[in-house]
């Protein structure tokens, strides 16, 4: 195994490109169509599913039981639930995010034959029309609505313009870059870890180096409504390691610039041996890392498993203070990502055993050596 470069302009160029695609989820054929040629520029094989799951391929040296590693292209948005009276739109939303965090958000609202501005605004939105109450009303989406930048006063008027009911609506992102690291934009989650994926897909790539298990670096649509891999993995992946946010806040152990592990998530603890494997590399190669546990959310890896795959499953997260509301991260969190990343692709199987689907009770790991004593008798008190 080998520590390799990244190269830290296409990483940021990347994720720059990718964030002014819109791929709310049910909305990702752009970002589909995005990473997809993105794969094709780098001489990577893949392939998708009929909803447009990717599923690439670096191929391995030795037989033996394949890994994925999976980061999701669809983001958080939001739908036309209704043509308001007043000429403006109510909206609900596209994954679960707070209405407090779309107050204010610059929006693209697709229609069947156009693309439509507008803003989305608090239902009492100037304090010279409704003076204090502007601070006292609910923060919730039935509070919000999009004023449209058209001359519309009526749902006749919205109508008119093409307007309807299911109408996706797009944030936009405003990206902004600083010179000391910090990169602050919406849809951080996950585009932020699909081009750290592809950096270090890139790296592996440009530097030749072998890759002893195949693996397939893999790009699901619909992980902000919890499908996500449920539907995109081969059968023969006996591993497989979720890419996503590390919530940085008061009560959580993430690092900012760094990568972190998690230990758990709200659907539970992920596989020790994968996770420790993983520390374990982060330790010998100097990658700055801490470990931490997810309560309020949960990831690919879920919905891997409730899908009925038998795979071993772990989460490693870029930095995201903020996250599915005004984010931001630092390169050398993404750069730690991706280097964590390039690595875990050159390293063996986690087990050996596990290329077989079942196996007999002789040779199956312990957690820790301590534990022989509850099995062996001659180890026991």
């Amino acid at each position: 195994m080998k520590r390799l470069k990244i190269d830290r302009d296409y990483l940021v160029d990347l994720l720059v490109r990718m964030l002014a695609v819109p791929s709310p989820c049910g909305f990702t054929d752009p970002m589909v169509h995005c990473v997809g040629e993105e794969l094709q520029n780098l001489g990577v094989s893949f392939e998708l599913t009929r909803r447009g799951a990717i599923r690439a391929t670096l191929p391995g040296t030795e037989v033996g039981p394949a890994r994925g590693i999976v980061a999701h292209l669809d983001t958080i948005g939001a739908m036309v639930r209704e043509l308001k009276p007043n000429g403006r739109l109510a909206v609900a939303p596209i994954g679960t995010w707070s209405s407090r965090f779309a107050e204010g958000a610059r929006v693209t609202i697709f229609t069947e034959t156009a693309e439509k501005r507008g803003s989305v605004l608090p239902l009492l939105a100037s304090g010279h029309a409704f003076g204090d109450a502007v601070d006292s009303q609910p923060s919730s989406w039935e509070h919000v609505e999009i004023r449209i930048d058209e001359v519309v006063e009526t749902a006749e008027d919205l109508a008119q313009c093409g307007f309807q009911v299911g109408n996706v609506v797009c944030f936009d992102p405003n990206p902004e870059i600083l010179r000391n690291g910090f990169i602050v934009s919406r849809h951080l989650d996950d585009k932020a870890g699909v081009a750290s994926l592809l950096a270090a897909v890139k790296a592996v790539v440009d530097s030749g180096v072998a890759i002893e298990v195949e693996c397939h670096p893999l790009f699901t649509i619909s992980e902000e409504v919890g499908s996500g891999a449920s539907h995109v993995l081969h059968g023969n992946v006996a591993e497989l390691v979720a890419i996503d946010n590390a919530t940085n806040a008061p009560g959580q152990n993430s690092i900012g610039q760094g990568v972190t592990i998690a230990m758990m998530d709200s659907a539970g603890p992920f596989d020790y041996h994968l996770t420790t494997k993983l520390l374990q590399v982060c330790a010998e190669y100097e990658i700055p890392h801490a470990r931490d546990v997810f309560r309020d959310y949960r990831c690919d890896a879920a919905s891997a498993i409730d899908a009925g795959n038998d795979i071993r499953t772990a989460l490693i997260c870029f930095a995201a203070d903020a996250s599915h509301g005004y984010e931001r991260t630092h390169i050398r969190s993404l750069e730690s990502l991706s280097e964590l990343l390039a690595l875990y692709m050159q390293s063996p199987p986690t087990l050996s055993r596990d290329r077989k689907k079942f196996g007999p009770l002789e040779g199956f790991p312990m957690q820790n050596t301590e534990f022989q004593r509850f099995v062996d008798p001659k180890k026991r008190n």
